[in-house]
């Protein structure tokens, strides 16, 4: 039957993706989350997510078989139902429950998604206040995509049923969900994650080894700081430097217009762990192995998000997208 009642810790940008994902295919769904100011920007992510799905579904409607825009998190092309698929929607967007009380919140739960920011202390902390509340049979996954769960598993008390879980923005279409466990988690947790994310219409990608990045963002990460080096540097501007890629590559989307799509504070947090480079490093090593401008990244970063340009989800970023 798979899960029946989840918990999401945090609602931003991918929290509300997957609490809506999960409700969407029909799983009692529960946000958890720290303040009054916090629920009201979580309704806001949410109303918007209601809109998406809706906007997405419409389009899907025109597509021929193969489109690679087709959304496998909303349906399969031989079943596509619109009106059911939009039913649906509007039942997840009512379902989801929003609560401040954590004990409360994943009070009967078989699993609790941690999404909050990429931050090992705030997660760190999160699991250490979730840890009294974990019952043997709850399953705790993390989204981290930089941070391996090793690290972040023994403040739960429960390593055997902790891992990994990433997901991909825009999770109705880019479907993807990584599963990496540690050495301490059991094989049989595995196997529910894996079952869990076909549940949720994902499609599992094992991990073999603990890696910060996974398998998506270590190659994305190397890509979305060579961008960047080249704009702090004054190689080009960001806009020319987008435009390079994409004519040259045919890609549909240039490294400033994915900066803008994963949100330009998650991938601040990313870029601000590579300023701590160990001491016992010679300056020539550190110029061998960190040759990019970290400091001028996170400059520029500070510099956009202090001006509210967050990235796609806020209308406006590197570029801005308001109508």
């Amino acid at each position: 039957m798979g899960y029946q009642k989840i918990t999401i810790a945090g609602c931003g940008l991918l929290g509300s993706q997957i609490a809506m994902q999960a409700a969407y295919c029909g799983i009692d769904v529960t946000v958890w989350l720290r303040t009054e100011e916090s629920k009201k920007r979580a309704q806001m992510r949410l109303d918007d997510l209601k809109i998406a799905y809706v906007e997405e579904i419409e389009k899907m409607q025109t597509m021929k078989k193969g489109d690679p825009a087709w959304s496998n998190g909303i349906a399969d092309f031989d079943t596509f139902d619109p009106m059911e698929c939009i039913e649906k929607v509007n039942h997840a967007y009512s379902s989801i429950k929003m609560e401040l009380d954590l004990a409360k919140a994943v009070e009967g739960a078989d699993l609790v998604i941690e999404s909050i920011s990429e931050d090992f202390k705030a997660k760190s902390e999160f699991f250490q206040k979730l840890a009294p509340y974990i019952k043997d049979s709850m399953g705790v996954v993390t989204n981290a995509s930089t941070i391996i769960p090793s690290l972040l598993g023994k403040y739960t008390g429960h390593e055997d049923r902790f891992l990994t879980l990433h997901f991909m923005n825009r999770i109705w279409r880019k479907n993807p969900a990584e599963i990496m466990g540690t050495d301490k988690t059991s094989p049989e947790f595995m196997q529910e994650i894996e079952e869990f994310s076909k549940q949720i219409r994902m499609v599992p990608l094992h991990v073999k080894k603990e890696k910060a990045g996974l398998i998506t963002n270590s190659m994305l990460i190397p890509f979305l700081l060579s961008a960047m080096d080249l704009c702090v540097n004054n190689i080009s501007d960001f806009e020319t430097i987008n435009k390079a890629w994409k004519a040259g590559t045919g890609a549909p989307m240039g490294p400033f217009e994915t900066i803008d799509l994963v949100g330009l504070r998650t991938t601040r947090n990313v870029a601000k762990r590579f300023l701590s480079v160990p001491g016992i490093m010679t300056p020539l090593l550190k110029k061998m192995m960190f040759p990019y401008n970290f400091r001028g990244m996170n400059y520029l970063l500070d510099k956009y998000l202090l001006e509210g340009r967050e990235g796609l989800a806020a209308g406006k970023g590197f570029f801005d997208y308001h109508d």
